[in-house]
């Protein structure tokens, strides 16, 4: 089957199978939040990005081999509404970007700042931190040797935009910036973006855009 990234609450998740990493999409809770599990390969072992909603759901997609490891995007309640009964059941490291951590209630094992690496197994995943959203907003980026790069945005990187910044202008400024050096700028067209609601896209369907993202102020 081939991946579409399309994926609905109380329906199948969406798995892209990558040489090295397998990834598993599926969308929990009431605001439609993408959680994504990533398994390592060689090694099975699991990382989840957003304990979003839904406990069950996510333990059910992460099955039998356990969870070593939850990544939290940024703070909104939203995004880690699942993350202490997942943590209770799994016993999985907890990460978090270190401005946002505070506003996260499970505690953060290992606060992140921009361009740490997160392993999963034998594959590394590198963290960007965004400004903008929240002030600890990471994006996790997964440059396959095999391929093009991956990167999961959180609220950051819609299709059509970047995350609401809540009709601030500092805060849209700081967060085209980031978005655009840290992202469009290092990463080529071929790079797949998983955000944190709704459909996937692509670095190069979005960059075309960004001169009209800068002008509309959001």
């Amino acid at each position: 089957m081939t991946y579409s990234g399309r994926v609905t609450v109380g329906g199948p998740a969406d798995v892209h199978e990558l040489k090295d990493l397998m990834i598993t999409k599926i969308a929990v809770g009431p605001m439609d939040n993408n959680a994504y599990v990533l398994r390592c390969r060689a090694t099975d072992e699991q990382l989840l990005i957003d304990a979003a909603n839904d406990a069950d759901t996510l333990l059910g997609t992460i099955g039998d081999d356990g969870l070593a490891s939850v990544v939290t995007t940024h703070r909104h309640p939203d995004h880690w509404q699942a993350l202490a009964a997942v943590v209770e059941a799994t016993g999985a490291r907890t990460y978090a970007g270190r401005e946002d951590a505070e506003g996260i209630p499970v505690p953060t094992d290992v606060l992140v700042d921009d361009g740490d690496v997160i392993r999963v197994g034998q594959v590394e995943l590198t963290a960007r931190h965004l400004v903008g959203h929240t002030p600890g907003s990471i994006v996790l980026i997964y440059d396959d040797p095999h391929g093009h790069p991956h990167v999961f945005t959180g609220d950051c990187l819609f299709p059509g935009g970047v995350g609401n910044t809540h009709n601030d202008p500092k805060a849209f400024a700081s967060l085209m910036h980031d978005v655009e050096t840290k992202i469009f700028d290092v990463l080529p067209d071929e790079t797949w973006v998983y955000p944190g609601h709704g459909n996937d896209t692509t670095l190069g369907a979005e960059r075309p855009h960004l001169p009209e993202w800068r002008a509309r102020g959001w």
